[in-house]
């Protein structure tokens, strides 16, 4: 019999050192259904860890999430999918918070839940209710994304901290990560990037129209690696073609 506070807190440090690897994924959601007869205090430390750690942290628990309630679908333990759509809604507010801190993460809210619609976790009616709260947040993250750091609205007031610096326009905030975090954030969207594009070519994607519309699914990048990415489905397309 496995000691309970040694399992939380194995978990727990599985969850705090999450990357953008689906077998870091994966490894922490196989843990979770190997002792899913703590599965709800092993869901606790889901909810406690996406409401006390760094913004990036929680994006990589967020996709977590989808492995884990995919495999528990799958190996049918469905309690740990039931808890989940109980808490989705905290779940997004953590993520994705309605006062602007968490703006980067709303492209990873709405991309897992369309994966746990697509998978039947989670109901249309509930992911549309979801979206209509996104998309003040979305709208609230281009508003801070248009703000110039040299020369800052009038209305706004700068907090800072030992990591972030806090901005406050009209209300809402919008959190300015540290380099070291918008560099670790960089790296993880870029091998998500990679993994998209494995995948679109493993599926054997037709038609131009397709593959955009899939790469803009894939989130933000930079005007190089989406060069890069055509040329690339060019090149692998003659291939195809000789």
């Amino acid at each position: 019999m496995a000691d309970p506070f040694e399992v939380r807190m194995r978990f727990t440090s599985q969850l705090q050192h999450l990357n953008a690897s689906v077998n870091s994924s994966q490894k922490a959601a196989h843990y979770a259904l190997k002792y899913r007869d703590m599965d709800e205090d092993l869901h606790s430390c889901i909810l406690e860890q996406l409401e006390r750690n760094s913004m990036n942290n929680r994006a990589n628990i967020m996709y977590f999430i989808e492995h884990l309630c995919d495999m528990a679908q799958r190996e049918n333990h469905i309690e740990f999918v039931r808890m989940m759509q109980r808490d989705i809604l905290r779940v997004v507010d953590a993520v994705a918070p309605s006062d602007g801190s968490g703006a980067a993460n709303v492209k990873v809210v709405r991309r897992v839940l369309a994966g746990l619609q697509q998978k039947s976790i989670l109901l249309p009616d509930t992911v549309l209710e979801i979206e209509a709260g996104l998309a003040e947040r979305d709208t609230g993250a281009r508003a801070g994304n248009a703000l110039s750091p040299v020369s800052p609205n009038p209305k706004a007031t700068l907090q800072h901290s030992e990591s972030t610096s806090s901005l406050k326009v009209n209300g809402v905030g919008f959190t300015r990560l540290d380099k070291r975090q918008v560099e670790q954030r960089i790296e993880e969207d870029r091998e998500r990037h990679k993994r998209l594009r494995e995948s679109i070519w493993a599926v054997g994607i037709e038609g131009e129209g397709e593959f955009e519309r899939l790469w803009e699914d894939g989130g933000d990048c930079g005007e190089d690696e989406r060069v890069m990415g055509v040329e690339d489905g060019e090149e692998r397309a003659v291939a195809g073609e000789v």
